[in-house]
């Protein structure tokens, strides 16, 4: 697997041979829509809240007496089928969290890399280190890369990279060790360097291996 090899300036200066065990793999769809609805579910807050009859003021008072009105019978104001009463069975703040073992999210992140590799949207840089923190620098690499949402991965960030790319709203970053399957999918360009790559490719080892008898690995090994 090969991939561009460009200069801060956006030109293509070379090639570069991908780590086949991260970038070569084949991808299973059902998969990494499971991890994909995990990580969206825990970046769900789950703050909504809505008040029952009982929490919210006033309503104390009898609106009319029990009979001889001819009006339907009303115990309170704040009664659910009042206007401004409470609400039935409305959300209450509570934790959409999921759980999914690292050996699931290690190979949903080899996945996901490798699906991106064969779009074309995985690229190479040999560093990002800038001479001066000047947004005008990145013109040409941005008009090269040309995307809505482009995702630098570093082993550390360059300060002056940093300070250029804030004006720079298509552009974000992230360190090779916190790269997920997630953050991988939603950007339209992952732009590695040497460094990063390296360091990447040195986490993923350090995770655990998903057990060959596993459903998931049983299933591949079955295509």
């Amino acid at each position: 697997m090969e991939t561009k090899l460009l200069d801060l300036k956006g030109n293509e200066v070379g090639k570069v041979n991908l780590p086949e065990a991260v970038f070569s793999v084949q991808p299973d769809a059902n998969f990494i829509h499971e991890v994909i609805k995990y990580y969206l579910a825990n970046k769900h807050r789950g703050t909504a809240c809505t008040k029952t009859r009982a929490e919210i003021s006033g309503g104390g008072k009898k609106p009319w007496k029990q009979k001889g009105t001819g009006r339907a019978r009303a115990g309170s104001t704040r009664s659910p089928i009042w206007r401004k009463g409470g609400v039935v069975f409305g959300p209450k703040p509570r934790s959409f969290r999921q759980y999914l073992p690292i050996q699931k999210l290690r190979q949903a992140l080899i996945e996901v890399l490798s699906a991106r590799a064969a779009d074309g949207a995985v690229m190479m840089m040999e560093n990002l280190a800038l001479d001066v923190p000047k947004t005008s620098s990145l013109k040409g690499l941005d008009k090269s890369l040309a995307s809505k949402s482009v995702l630098f991965v570093t082993d550390k960030m360059d300060k002056n990279f940093k300070t250029a790319s804030k004006n720079m709203a298509n552009f974000g970053w992230c360190l090779a060790p916190n790269l997920n399957a997630y953050e991988a999918m939603r950007n339209n360009k992952l732009v590695f360097t040497s460094a990063g790559l390296k360091a990447l490719v040195d986490s993923i080892k350090a995770m655990p291996v998903p057990h060959k008898s596993n459903a998931h690995q049983a299933a591949k090994e079955a295509k």
